[in-house]
């Protein structure tokens, strides 16, 4: 593939999102191979609920818009009032689309979810078991924003990451660690009891 054609197949919804982080000079949005995921993901829910705890200035969400079925609807919450109200601007002619301005907890009233991407916060360090029963049985949850371990820092080494020993370990969910990049990895977990 082509480095051109790996750019006209950025959704115009994603470029919108990422002019507006530029404008913003807000640097935290997500990468485009996870964005890429997340959108793969979302084909897959016809008739379901999706949500995104860390609306940010919408990147991931626009991946997850981009994809979405009609018949499915999309519930992303942001803490920050000013990146709310941005994100909300950005799909205002979304009908399935419903950002909020709130504490993550809030997502819990939309709840469960087919697919629930786990972005901004520490949700996904401090509250796994609540995300996992806000999901359907077979339901997914994306982390991202993982560093491969041979790229932590040296006062890192040596110690355990409580988040991977949860995630990839708790009886209740399957869950693998995949490498976006070479120095980017997510979590995919499906909910299984």
């Amino acid at each position: 593939m082509t480095h051109d054609r790996a750019i006209a197949s950025i959704p115009s919804l994603v470029n919108k999102a990422e002019s507006l982080a530029a404008q913003m000079n807000f640097t935290q949005s997500s990468l485009p191979e996870v964005g890429r995921l997340l959108r793969v993901l979302t084909t897959h829910i016809t008739h379901g609920r999706i949500g995104e705890i860390g609306s940010g200035c919408g990147v991931g969400a626009a991946w997850i818009v981009s994809a979405l079925h009609p018949d499915s609807q999309f519930i992303t919450v942001e803490i920050d009032p000013n990146l709310a109200t941005n994100v909300q601007q950005l799909f205002i002619d979304k009908s399935n689309v419903n950002v909020l301005q709130d504490d993550w907890h809030k997502i819990l009233t939309y709840a469960p979810f087919d697919l629930l991407f786990v972005d901004g916060g520490k949700a996904k360090v401090l509250e796994p078991h609540t995300l996992i029963n806000a999901l359907k049985h077979g339901g997914f949850i994306l982390l991202d924003d993982l560093t491969p371990e041979e790229y932590w820092p040296p006062e890192w080494q040596g110690r355990t990451d409580p988040l991977r020993e949860f995630w990839l370990n708790d009886p209740s969910i399957a869950a693998t660690e995949i490498r976006v990049t070479a120095k980017n990895a997510v979590i995919l977990v499906t909910r299984i009891y």
